[in-house]
Parts: structure tokens; C-alpha cells; sequence
């Protein structure tokens, strides 16, 4: 598909695993066992294969996501990079904050971005707030407009999960994306409806559901005390207690085969189904090894699953319909 004049593979490399550790006071919310000449390595594979779209945020590590990106991407221009603002970050303790994001933070915000990238432009900039009221965020927005003139950014848009968030500010010349969570366990409705109507580049985050969609773990699994999984977050539905959420691998278990159709890996399956939601999804599940992102790669391969694997698999997993926009 085309964006920003680009013609690019329908798959990104999502970089929160990279980023290694990160905290909000004493609770973790990085992942575990993240090296940084394995994350070089993970992310020269990705452009191998033919993965060309990098989605990281100023929060990912503190800032080491976007640093260790800087470093991989230095002889790569035509990779696309997309990073967040709106959370706070102080990178010699590790420690995120989530105070209120307001306007005049918007510029210092981007030129940390851009330096630690050491990059001269943001192709795509997402405001990392999921829940902030219109109206604040159209002042934020004015300020990426600002920025968009000056030449420091391409484009724009928002991580949100709220589709009536999106559609308010859809509106906006430079406004081209939408970053939200989809996956077989979760359809996001309204908000596929909404980057449709609204002809907006659609980014697909957790499409492999934290790694559950991975077929590594089952309930005997137990995420590392500090891995994020381990966390006790509202929004964190695929692990309890760090183990595996027994009602997801249930439905798991249940469209197991039909993701694995024709010598499909699950987790090429799980991507397909993406692609088989809408040909203009584009997935950006996380990696941290090459082995991973190898396996991620392999999905183009693929491609989108059949109609009729398709249909099968909503006979089998659970919806909830009018279930209102959270984040997750």
C-alpha cells in the first residue's frame, strides 16, 4: 500500500521488546531478556525481510528503543519510522510518567525523538495518549501541524482505541493514521469501520496478542517477575497473574488449525487473519530476536488467509458485541 509516497510491505517490526527494561515507579512495564546487539541484528533481519516500517515510541525503554534504532537504521533512509509522544521519560533511571501532555511539550517531545533516532525527519508521529479528551489533543495536533510545516514530521496521528477519538479528528489535512489493537481474539469493530470511512493508513498493534497468538506459551507458562506480562494493568487481558489467560487459550486451541492452514506457522496465521480483515491492515507485532521476526517475515509469504478460513474461524471464537471502546 502506499503512504506517504512510499510503497511499502503490508508488515512492520513493532520495537516495545527491544527497548528492554522501563518503569512506572516500582511496577515494570518493559520486556525481559532484550539484548541490544541481538535487537541491531533483529532489525537488520527485518529489512532482509522485506520489512521496511519500524513503529517505536520515546516511552519504549526510555528512549532506548528509539536509540537503538538510531544506531540500526544509520545507513537505511528509505526505512520508515514511526515513534510516539505524549509519555514522559527519564532515561538514566528507566523511569515512564504519565503526567499530563500538553501542547508546549510537543517540540522538546520531537527534538528528543529526532536525536536519539539521529534522524533530520519523523516519518509518521502518533500522539501515545489513549484516552485524551478531543479537545486537548486537537491542541496537540496544531502543534504536529506547526512541526509538519517546519519540516520535522510527515504526518501524523494517534494510538488510540477509541474509533469516536479518531473519527473527530480524522478530518485534519495532515491527520493520516491510526494505531489501535486488533487481533483473533479481538475484531475492533468501530474502529475498523472508522480508518475505513474515513480512508485513514490503519497500524494494527498486539496482533499477535502480546505473544499469545505465538503458540509458546499455555497456562503453565510464568512470565518473568519484571516482563510487563507480569503486570497488574487493567488493560493487560492475555496474561493473569503472569500465566496465560486460560479463556484466550481456549479459543486458541479451538481455531488452532484453520491459523496453521497450509504449513502456516500460528503466528503467520494470526497475521494473515490481519490481512484478511482488510488488505490495508498493517500488523506491527514486536520482535526480539531474528529468529522471531524471520518467522514474522515469512507471513508475506502468505499472504491473507482464505474467505472461507476466514468465516470458520467467527464460528469459533467469542465476540462481544456493543462492547464498548477501551484501551487495551
Amino acid at each position: 500500500m502506499k503512504f506517504l509516497e512510499n510503497e511499502i510491505y503490508p508488515l512492520g517490526m513493532g520495537c516495545w521488546p527491544i527497548g528492554g527494561k522501563m518503569y512506572w515507579g516500582e511496577q515494570s512495564l518493559g520486556y525481559t531478556r532484550s539484548d541490544d546487539d541481538v535487537s541491531i541484528r533483529t532489525i537488520h533481519a527485518a529489512l532482509d525481510g522485506g520489512i521496511t516500517l519500524f513503529d517505536t515510541a520515546a516511552a519504549y525503554g526510555a528512549g532506548h528503543s528509539e536509540r537503538l534504532l538510531g544506531k540500526a537504521l544509520k545507513r537505511r533512509p528509505d526505512a520508515l519510522v514511526v515513534t510516539k509522544i505524549g509519555v514522559g521519560i527519564d532515561e538514566a533511571s528507566k523511569q515512564i510518567s504519565f503526567e499530563p501532555f500538553s501542547p508546549d511539550q510537543v517540540s522538546p517531545a520531537v527534538e528528543g525523538c529526532l536525536s536519539r533516532l539521529k534522524r533530520d525527519r519523523i516519518d509518521l508521529l502518533l500522539l501515545h495518549v489513549n484516552d485524551m479528551p478531543i479537545a486537548k489533543a486537537e491542541a496537540v495536533f496544531n502543534e504536529m501541524d506547526r512541526l509538519k510545516d517546519a519540516g520535522k514530521i510527515r504526518a501524523y496521528g494517534w494510538s488510540t482505541d477509541y474509533s469516536k477519538s479518531a473519527s473527530a479528528v480524522s478530518s485534519r489535512d495532515n491527520f493520516k493514521a491510526v494505531e489501535y489493537v486488533m487481533n483473533v481474539f479481538f475484531d475492533a469493530p468501530r474502529m475498523q469501520r472508522a480508518v475505513q470511512e474515513e480512508g485513514l493508513f490503519s497500524l494494527i498493534r498486539s496482533p499477535l496478542a502480546m505473544g499469545l497468538l505465538s503458540g509458546k506459551y499455555d497456562q503453565n507458562s510464568v512470565m518473568a517477575s519484571d516482563d510487563v506480562r507480569a503486570s497488574s494493568e487493567e488493560w493487560m487481558e492475555y496474561y493473569k497473574d503472569g500465566r496465560a489467560n486460560p479463556d484466550f487459550i481456549q479459543e486458541l486451541d479451538a481455531v488452532r488449525d484453520l491459523l496453521t492452514s497450509n504449513g502456516r506457522t500460528l503466528v503467520q496465521g494470526a497475521l494473515g487473519w490481519i490481512w484478511g480483515q482488510s488488505e490495508t491492515h498493517v500488523p506491527i507485532p514486536g520482535a526480539r530476536t531474528e529468529k522471531q521476526i524471520d518467522g514474522i517475515a515469512g507471513a508475506l509469504t502468505f499472504g491473507a488467509l482464505p474467505a472461507e478460513t476466514m468465516n470458520e474461524i467467527e464460528t469459533l471464537v467469542k465476540r462481544i458485541p456493543h462492547e464498548p471502546d477501551r484501551p487495551r
